[in-house]
């Protein structure tokens, strides 16, 4: 199917019946790995990430690795829907210029992507945002919802905000809620409650949504730094108005990041149950995926398989990015 063939479709006979016209697409969330500019920005700690900082990060590495990942979105959830994905969600980016200048790499420019992006009060400066096709989504509001965590010390604790945006799919209105939820640099037990409370903060968001429109179609897309079974996710986050088809992708021997040797789905797709209803229902769910294609990864030495990342410390290795994207398809009746 080519990129614009759900504009080209049209109303068929069957049987004497009007079907409706219908493609399929692609909703994707892929972290990006510390995607920073080379300039030196005094309200964020992003001086490693200058020519002279710490990782030597220059404007050779920097359109490398915007060329790299370029590539890799426009071939997310290709195979299966003929186009890259309608609806990207990103983490680690430092700031909108960017994701404008991803967005301009010859692989991504013609598919005339849009950008949806606040920045966040992150004391290292990584922000969430979206990248959406034109021609598939219309931006009709977006926001932003703060997830207030106090430090070991009483006193705040700036992470990433939550990006709410609302928008029409092909003429279904839907509303993304897109994540980077705190990591578990401090020990995964000891940071758990951090997580707990950005889970209950979309809790929030989406009762807030429902009660405006109790059949609202919402996705809750992001890295978690929880997989689909830790408690944030599975008791606070997913209840009885939420499906996560990422469980069946949850397994010993692939994920979307890989620490110390060991796989970890932390990047999720979650979507309302109405997305999945079986009559009245413009969305047909056909199934979830990690893109994790062998150019994704590391091709020798001991962490051969794990994502193929840009850097290992100091040391630049060149790569992609320490997570693999994950995406989810849709057959998508045309209203």
């Amino acid at each position: 199917m080519s990129d614009s063939a759900f504009a080209k479709a049209s109303p068929s006979q069957n049987n004497g019946k009007t079907k409706q016209p219908s493609t399929n697409v692609s909703v994707g969330f892929y972290n990006l790995e510390n995607l920073f500019d080379t300039k030196d920005d005094p309200a964020k700690l992003d001086d490693d990430f200058t020519p002279t900082g710490f990782k030597k990060w220059d404007e050779k590495r920097y359109a490398k690795k915007l060329k790299k990942l370029a590539k890799v979105i426009s071939k997310i959830g290709k195979k299966e829907t003929g186009a890259p994905p309608a609806l990207l969600g990103v983490a680690e980016v430092e700031n909108a210029r960017v994701l404008e200048d991803l967005i301009q790499v010859k692989s991504l420019k013609k598919h005339d992507y849009g950008v949806a992006h606040f920045d966040s009060p992150d004391e290292r400066g990584i922000d969430v945002g979206l990248l959406y096709r034109k021609e598939c989504f219309t931006v009709t509001n977006a926001a932003t919802h703060t997830v207030w965590l106090e430090s070991e010390r009483g006193g705040r604790d700036y992470t990433r905000d939550i990006l709410h945006v609302t928008g029409n799919l092909m003429g279904n209105e839907i509303h993304l809620l897109i994540n980077h939820w705190p990591s578990r640099r401090k020990g995964a037990n000891e940071t758990s409650k951090k997580r707990i409370k950005a889970a209950q903060e979309n809790r929030k968001v989406i009762e807030a949504i429902r009660s405006e429109n109790e059949d609202a179609r919402i996705m809750v897309l992001g890295d978690f730094n929880d997989g689909p079974y830790d408690e944030s996710v599975k008791d606070h986050l997913v209840q009885k108005d939420l499906y996560n088809p990422m469980v069946f992708l949850n397994t010993k021997y692939e994920g979307s990041l890989n620490h110390n040797f060991e796989w970890y789905l932390f990047d999720q797709i979650i979507l309302s149950t109405n997305f999945m209803r079986i009559h009245q229902n413009n969305f047909k769910y056909l199934h979830s995926n990690i893109y994790n294609e062998d150019y994704l990864k590391e091709f020798s030495g001991k962490f051969k398989g794990n994502p193929y990342r840009t850097h290992a410390g100091k040391r630049y290795l060149g790569g992609y990015s320490d997570h693999f994207p994950v995406y989810i398809t849709f057959k998508i009746n045309i209203p």
